[in-house]
């Protein structure tokens, strides 16, 4: 056995092994979505951007960038992530609402937009397999940032909301004992015999305890 057969066979069993699982970790969210028959607060957006970094990477290892076809494995696995996600995307638009298969198709369009962009460009503008690879690959870099980086996208709404969440708690508790002062308002009609004309008094109770029996009063006269 020679030593290309070796080294193309720990390829496939090692690093095809590990990416078979990334692209199957969906599997039991998606049971989950079967048996609830809704997406909840699931994203599509990771989903996606795992296609994109499929579709990237799968035409990157055919001939037309590659040379003959030194990148199979790049080849077979990444084509066993283009039909796991697929399938993953139409059962998430299956069981999604309204607002949710919109923006199913306001992130998935552009996704194929660029893909189909960098497979022209590079089957057309670069004329070697050198300059294939190092267009593809630099795509295909982005790709793998935006599959790995979509789940921080979609955890940092909660990542804000979680600590202005406990500082909401921590404020409810430090003043949920505490009761606003009772104010009780009274007004009085007095004659003034000197002017020769009534008088109002306005008396403002302001009681700061409603145990103590001191009580702050306020008068506001008025004619």
């Amino acid at each position: 056995m020679s030593f290309d057969c070796l080294k193309l066979m720990h390829e496939l069993s090692t690093g095809n092994g590990a990416s078979l699982l990334l692209y199957t970790a969906p599997v039991l969210t998606f049971s989950r979505v079967f048996k609830k028959k809704s997406t909840e607060e699931f994203s599509c957006l990771p989903y996606v951007m795992t296609l994109f970094n499929c579709l990237i990477y799968t035409w990157y290892g055919l001939p037309i960038v590659s040379h003959c076809w030194e990148n199979f494995p790049l080849v077979s696995i990444n084509g066993v992530g283009i039909v796991l996600e697929s399938i993953f995307i139409f059962v998430y638009f299956c069981y999604a609402s309204p607002k949710e298969k919109i923006k199913v198709g306001v992130i998935f369009v552009p996704v194929i937009v660029v893909f189909g962009l960098t497979t022209a460009i590079s089957a057309v503008v670069f004329e070697d397999h050198r300059h294939r690879k190092s267009f593809v690959g630099s795509v295909g870099l982005v790709a793998s940032i935006s599959m790995y980086g979509s789940p921080l996208i979609v955890m940092l709404p909660n990542m804000v909301g979680t600590p202005l969440g406990i500082l909401q708690l921590i404020i409810y508790f430090k003043y949920k004992n505490k009761k606003e002062a009772p104010i009780t308002t009274t007004v009085v009609g007095k004659w003034d015999h000197e002017k020769n004309k009534s008088k109002l008094e306005l008396v403002v109770d302001v009681d700061h305890d409603a145990d103590a029996d001191d009580n702050e009063k306020k008068f506001m006269n008025a004619c």
